[in-house]
C-alpha cells in the first residue's frame, strides 16, 4: 500500500509548515516517539485526547511534509520523513529533536 494523500513531494516542503507542524507539544510528543522507531501504527501513541483531536495532529504533520502515513490493513502506520527534511532543510529535524529531548529530560 502507498502513502495516503495530501503528503508533500519533497521539493513541495516548507519550512514555515514545518515549523507550524512543530510547534505543539502533542505533534512533538508524536515526534520524539516516531524518533525512536521505524514506524508506529497511530493506535499506539499514549496520548490522551479525544481520536478526533489526534487525528488532526496527525494530519497536521502529514501535510506539512513531517509524517509519511500508509495504509496496512487497517492500520495507519507512521513513519518520519527523515531523509526528505534532512534534503530539503539539513539539521532542522535534528535541532528539534535534540532541544526537545532536552526540555523532555529537564521536566
Amino acid at each position: 500500500m502507498g502513502a495516503l494523500q495530501n503528503e508533500p513531494k519533497t521539493a513541495d516542503l516548507q519550512l514555515t509548515a514545518i515549523l507550524y507542524a512543530l510547534s505543539h507539544e502533542t505533534r512533538l510528543q508524536i515526534v520524539q516517539s516516531l524518533a525512536k522507531t521505524h514506524e508506529i501504527a497511530c493506535s499506539y501513541f499514549d496520548i490522551h485526547m479525544p481520536k478526533s483531536s489526534l487525528s488532526h495532529h496527525f494530519r497536521v504533520l502529514r501535510t506539512s511534509g513531517v509524517i509519511t502515513t500508509r495504509k496496512e490493513g487497517t492500520a495507519l502506520l507512521n513513519r518520519l520523513r527523515r531523509e526528505d527534511l534532512e534534503e530539503r532543510f539539513p539539521g532542522v529535524l535534528q535541532s528539534v529533536l535534540a532541544s526537545t529531548a532536552a526540555v523532555l529530560d529537564k521536566g
